[in-house]
């Protein structure tokens, strides 16, 4: 019984589909929670500043 090779990887046109469609820029993304983190810790400096100088 002879069977013949399957390429897991697709044929030579599918890979040259995959090649021309690119890959989507990751750095247009804006991450919000990092956004959002940020903020935060931005925020809570302001308030710590804040009531460290209510008590001089």
């Amino acid at each position: 019984m002879s069977q013949t090779p399957n390429d897991p990887a697709g044929s030579t046109q599918q890979f040259q589909n995959f090649q021309q469609q690119g890959q989507p820029d990751k750095a247009a993304k804006v991450n919000v929670g990092l956004i959002a983190g940020v903020v935060a810790v931005v925020a809570l400096v302001a308030i710590i500043a804040v009531a460290i100088g209510m008590t001089m």
